[in-house]
């Protein structure tokens, strides 16, 4: 009896049956580029840094921690910028369990949370894990969204709930602002709680938009960003997100109590008063993203505009055997399950260009 069967065994949730939890192929080989991992990882200043703020904590860990981790609230408004206090701001064990907040606030059971897939594959989880109702939009040929395509769409199902993923996960194409103004206003009829989801967004061309900048007098409007990325923390598990300040407080009445370990502001705290050291590795990784994209057409193959740290690309005839190839070769890369394409990580100079040789080697074959 395998592991899945065993499960069944137990008096699961009926829409829970069935189902495999989220996560990408954890190997043991030198390059992983399959879940866009900021692989710079974090310069000696901020970590130094970090160190002593964590040592700092240590005497008070018998205590809890700061329930409304107000510096550390105040820290990501001073990086937001756009006139935000801490009162605008909430944050979580990854953006993750900031979406999960949000769902459990304004989603649960008898509404919906409407995403547009191809996009980030947590999404209906998150909904089945707060019996939340998934529904799930369509995207344009090129996987792209326009305003009225998606405001259509809003108007037609009305749901409780709107994730717009912009930069994109698979693809990482930005959305216009134009789109989130039109969903918005489409969901003024079912009082749709609007969710841009930014993950991605320090890693955008220069002259692309956030959504931040459309928050005054939207107070359904939810943008929410993560220190995973660009800020190299994926392994200390920091999301936050910007909204009215009534947003944060619908939150506060589902969070677990202190939910934000000492440690984790702590590590926060440093690392926002360290941004310039740690987001310098961002404009790096944007020079190979670009290299990655400019390559790969030069190869005969289709990558999409990216304002992210990782590359969508197509005219694939085998993905998986090219995968494979790849991972032979000691590069790990995502097959996101799109036909004719995979996902690249933009690594270091060196992580790209053993994926690029490794790319030509198999399509030379």
């Amino acid at each position: 009896m395998d592991q899945f069967e065993r499960l069944s065994q137990l008096p699961l949730r009926d829409d829970l049956r069935g189902r495999h939890p989220y996560g990408a192929p954890q190997l043991d080989v030198p390059i992983l580029l399959n879940v866009n991992e900021n692989t710079f990882g974090v310069p000696l200043d901020a970590k130094e840094a970090i160190l002593k703020a964590v040592a700092d904590e240590l005497d008070g860990l018998n205590r809890y921690p700061d329930r409304e981790f107000t510096e550390l609230r105040r820290a990501l408004a001073a990086y937001l910028g756009h006139g935000l206090t801490e009162e605008n701001i909430w944050a979580a064990n990854g953006s993750n369990e900031v979406l999960q907040q949000l769902l459990q606030a304004f989603g649960g059971p008898g509404r919906s949370v409407m995403g547009f897939p191809p996009t980030y594959s947590m999404y209906p989880l998150l909904a089945s894990g707060t019996g939340t109702d998934y529904v799930a939009g369509t995207r344009d040929g090129d996987f792209g969204l326009s305003a009225g395509s998606a405001a259509a769409q809003v108007r037609r199902q009305a749901p409780n709930v709107v994730l717009l993923c912009s930069p994109n996960n698979p693809t990482g194409t930005a959305l216009g602002l134009n789109v989130v103004e039109a969903v918005y206003e489409a969901g003024e009829a079912s009082k749709a709680i609007v969710i841009v989801d930014e993950a991605y967004a320090e890693f955008s061309h220069t002259g692309t938009p956030s959504a931040l900048t459309l928050q005054e007098g939207r107070p359904r409007l939810v943008v929410s960003r993560t220190m995973s990325k660009a800020f190299a923390l994926a392994g200390a598990r920091v999301g936050y997100l910007a909204s009215a300040p009534e947003v944060a407080d619908a939150i506060r009445l589902v969070r677990l109590p202190y939910h934000l370990s000492a440690i984790t502001q702590a590590t926060a705290v440093a690392a926002l008063r360290n941004s310039d050291s740690l987001l310098a590795n961002v404009e790096a990784i944007k020079v190979q993203r670009d290299r990655i994209v400019t390559e790969l057409e030069a190869l005969g193959l289709t990558p999409a505009p990216s304002d992210s740290n990782f590359v969508f690309f197509g005219g694939l005839q085998s993905p998986q055997a090219v995968w494979e190839g790849l991972l032979a070769a000691g590069v790990l890369v995502r097959d996101v399950g799109i036909p004719g394409h995979l996902r690249v990580t933009a690594g270091t100079e060196a992580e790209t260009t053993a994926f690029l040789d490794g790319l030509r080697t198999i399509l030379a074959r």
